[in-house]
């Protein structure tokens, strides 16, 4: 089944992206007005996050999302035959600044949300960072298209790791230099666990792990905005929050990311991932403990 898969989409892969496109604009419409993929979703997410916007206005960026999210998964084929140089002229980061952290023999975080095309980003950071690349993933049931998608994404100086084993393999990892993405905009496996402050103005929780090993190794912290310029077309910015992640008190680097999150997500809002239910539980006073916003609790 793998190399048949796999096989397959090579071969796809191997089409010129104004084909590929095209195949990408009739997906679209079949997803979005035959099939409705998860728009009830993608509409409830919306109110929540933009309740000063229009029905029309909503409705205008639910397209773009899903053309967007469409055109992600079709460019995530092209990878499969893609060369490290024509990815390096569709996928643009500058990692100046990072490099000077590196050459004070910090470790590295680096902190980004669900935006389009994360598998571009991946790859851009993965040829270009001089350290090992720590990438943490969440696997995939099928297991032929688990296999697949960690050949496509072990390019450079990648390392990647699955969430499942990351506890018991962190501490290998981390015994050198290394710099890690995170992409910890998901709800945490132990709601109770995670912490909980006001995401567009409603309660949702966030995973606590990045903001423990910001302190434990006293990383870094960097977080990536993606900027979609045009299709197939990406750039994406690193900007230095702490030097040292030991500074920060606990929650501060949750705090912060959730600002970062709110701030890139308003300004391209078609270009963040809708389709998943950020807002799917609800706050108790069970969690007040783990309340780290600076408002207080509904």
């Amino acid at each position: 089944m793998y190399y048949l898969i796999y096989g397959t989409l090579y071969l796809l892969s191997l089409l010129p992206f104004f084909i590929l496109y095209r195949i990408s604009d009739g997906i679209y419409v079949i997803l979005y007005y035959i099939a409705g993929y998860r728009k009830k979703v993608v509409m409830a997410n919306l109110d929540i996050a933009f309740p000063e916007k229009t029905t029309a206005e909503k409705i205008r960026i639910a397209k773009q999302f899903y053309k967007n999210l469409i055109d992600t998964f079709i460019e995530t084929i092209k990878l499969f035959s893609m060369s490290q140089k024509s990815l390096q002229k569709r996928a643009v980061i500058d990692l100046t600044e990072i490099e000077k952290l590196i050459a004070k023999g910090k470790n590295i975080q680096m902190h980004s949300g669900h935006q389009m095309n994360w598998e571009f980003g991946h790859q851009a950071v993965a040829y270009n960072m001089p350290l090992p690349w720590i990438s943490v993933y969440m696997s995939i049931n099928n297991k032929a298209l688990d296999r697949i998608f960690l050949k496509i994404r072990n390019k450079g100086n990648a390392l990647l790791l699955s969430a499942k084993s990351f506890t018991g393999h962190a501490h290998q990892a981390f015994k050198e230099q290394y710099a890690i993405g995170l992409i910890a905009d998901q709800n945490p496996g132990v709601i109770g666990k995670g912490y909980w402050l006001n995401f567009f103005g409603k309660p949702v929780p966030f995973t606590s792990g990045p903001d423990k090993a910001a302190r434990n190794y006293n990383a870094a912290i960097v977080f990536v905005s993606f900027v979609k310029i045009k299709r197939g077309h990406y750039r994406f910015n690193p900007v230095v929050i702490a030097e040292n992640g030991a500074d920060l008190p606990e929650g501060a680097l949750t705090l912060k990311y959730r600002d970062f999150l709110e701030q890139t997500i308003r300004a391209n809002p078609d270009n963040y991932l809708w389709t998943h239910r950020r807002w799917k539980w609800e706050y108790n006073s069970a969690y007040e403990k783990r309340w780290i916003d600076v408002t207080p609790p509904p």
